[in-house]
């Protein structure tokens, strides 16, 4: 028994070791290819050599945040069992590389938030490219060790981190803007409260207007189609706003060609414009859902998991529109670094904001894709189901908490972070289901509360009348038995007393969201830009130390 049961061992692991081996070498190939391609194309340049490794550099940390940071889109919709791991991860790879290659910009922030002065480096090209290499490997290492650890962590704050300690290794502390800093610290707060808060309240919504209700289907026909409305405006409000502003005059254009149509022409939609454009498409999903939901009705069944399928499709849409922002947004983490030091080399000087090539956006966009099919499921089953326990209703006060919070802050100037806000989205839920188990058992515990009251004072008349009885000089043979009998009636007393007491303790201890995960992940948080920008500092050293 036992040596059938070390060869299932060593056959699993052999099995495990061989796509292990497999994913290695699809990405080693895809670096490889990107290296090689870079310097045979920009061959006639000087540094060339040097560009070509920052390539390399870039698609690493592009695979990365695929890794990392996509799981926080997909994750809740696999742990609710909305979509399976495989298809999460098509839908996922196809709307990331399509928001970064259609929606990610022409010309990208050299310097992610403003974290550093560029005028510190008072027009050495040489030491700003090597902050940049160093600043992008920091940020790509940092994520591949949080990846390894399980831990969904935030890539701007990965790059934000490197960014300020290679410039601070080349030009000194005051290069810092410590006052955005300061904001980006106010994120790791902000974020996720703000994520858990608006997950919680959506989650409560729904429970308090169709779970809890006796006929849950005649609840689901008049609530469900409101509550997808609502997701519907608010993640066309934040697509419009996060995934389509650097296309916007392109779209516009498009819109002016059909008739009794005319848009004027801005660079950026305004937040009245995506509103708008938001509670339109709402309105049309609120009418289409009602009356599917009319003709589907008779079909369900009343209960929990039968309202539960009607968030699927919901749930599908949101990680495919969640993914498309995240791409053409977060795509920058990558190549941002990637597209100064190709701007700096090929001008052989410093600009605030640089120009995209395709190559480089194609950089971002594969890397995303092939980090998520590759080394993805790890985060997408944490964030799934290693914090709570998720169905599609959850997953859907998530998904809402997401989209919301982001543009909530964005109109408030807050900080905040989309994985953060994800994270915070998955505490938010369990946090929730924890309170609303401790209330349902308030009547237990209250009535715990009062026989440990009566059993007191039980105990407390046993022990008056032990101590009378101990006290008299003359005992008969019925005190010495009662004397005896007292004893264990105090024993039981206690007993009683003590196992009400672990019960009451049992019942507060029920637990939906896992300590140990919350605990791991929020020390990755804290510590993601300090480790980030130690690394890079380091890196610095190092790569001006070959360098000279």
């Amino acid at each position: 028994m036992e040596i059938q049961t070390i060869k299932k061992l060593e056959t699993q692991a052999l099995k495990e070791s061989g796509t292990d081996f497999t994913r290695l070498g699809f990405a080693l190939f895809f670096m490889i290819a990107v290296l090689t391609f870079s310097f045979l194309s920009n061959g006639g340049i000087p540094n060339n050599m040097f560009l070509a490794v920052a390539a390399l550099v870039g698609a690493y940390m592009a695979m990365n945040i695929g890794a990392n940071d996509v799981a926080n889109n997909v994750g809740p919709a696999v742990g609710s069992k909305a979509l399976t791991l495989t298809t999460a991860i098509i839908i996922a790879a196809i709307f990331e590389a399509s928001g970064a290659l259609i929606a990610g910009g022409e010309v990208v922030e050299t310097i992610k938030k403003g974290i550093i002065d560029i005028s510190a480096f008072n027009g050495n090209a040489d030491h700003f490219i090597w902050a940049m290499m160093a600043a992008l490997l920091a940020a790509a290492l940092w994520l591949n060790f949080a990846t390894m650890m399980r831990a969904p962590v935030s890539t701007t704050h990965s790059i934000v981190g490197g960014v300020m300690g290679a410039g601070i290794a080349a030009a000194g502390f005051s290069i810092v803007s410590w006052g955005t800093m300061a904001k980006i610290a106010a994120s790791w707060v902000i974020s996720p409260l703000l994520g858990a808060i608006v997950a919680a309240v959506f989650l409560y919504a729904i429970k308090k207007s169709i779970l809890f209700q006796e006929d849950k289907i005649a609840s689901a026909k008049k609530w469900v189609p409101l509550f997808v409305a609502i997701m519907a405006w608010a993640f066309v409000t934040y697509i419009t706003l996060k995934g389509l502003k650097k296309i916007w005059p392109q779209i516009i254009d498009l819109f002016n060609l059909l008739p009794f149509v005319s848009m004027q022409m801005t660079k950026a939609p305004s937040f009245q414009t995506a509103l708008t454009l938001g509670l339109i498409v709402a309105v049309f999903v609120y009418l289409t859902i009602k009356t599917k939901l009319r003709i589907k009705s008779s079909h369900l069944q009343n209960t929990k998991e039968s309202v539960n399928t009607l968030f699927t499709i919901p749930l599908i849409f949101s990680a495919a529109l969640l993914s498309f922002a995240h791409g053409a947004n977060d795509v920058a983490n990558a190549i941002g670094p990637l597209a100064a030091i190709n701007d700096a080399i090929l001008n052989g000087g410093i600009s605030s904001k640089a120009p995209i090539p395709l190559w480089v956006m194609g950089v971002g966009a594969l890397g995303i894709a092939l980090g998520l099919a590759l080394y993805g499921p790890k985060l997408i089953k944490t964030v799934g189901s290693e914090i709570t326990e998720l169905d599609q209703i959850r997953a859907f006060s998530i998904a809402m908490a997401a989209s919301i919070t982001v543009i909530i802050a964005s109109q408030l100037g807050l900080p905040v972070s989309s994985t953060h806000i994800a994270i915070g989205g998955v505490f938010g839920v369990g946090f929730l289901r924890e309170w609303l188990d401790l209330n349902d058992k308030r009547t237990t515990i209250e009535d715990d509360r009062l026989f440990i009251m009566d059993e007191r004072k039980n105990r407390f008349a046993y022990n008056n009348e032990l101590k009378t009885l101990e006290s008299k000089e003359n005992k008969s043979k019925e005190d010495y038995e009662r004397i005896v009998g007292l004893y264990k009636l105090i024993e039981e007393e206690k007993q009683l007393i003590k196992s009400t007491k672990r019960h009451i303790k049992d019942t507060k201890k029920v637990q939906y969201v896992k300590r140990d995960a919350i605990k791991k992940i929020v020390a990755a948080w804290l510590i993601t830009v300090p480790a980030a920008a130690i690394l890079s500092a380091i890196l610095f050293f190092m790569i001006k130390g070959i360098m000279i």
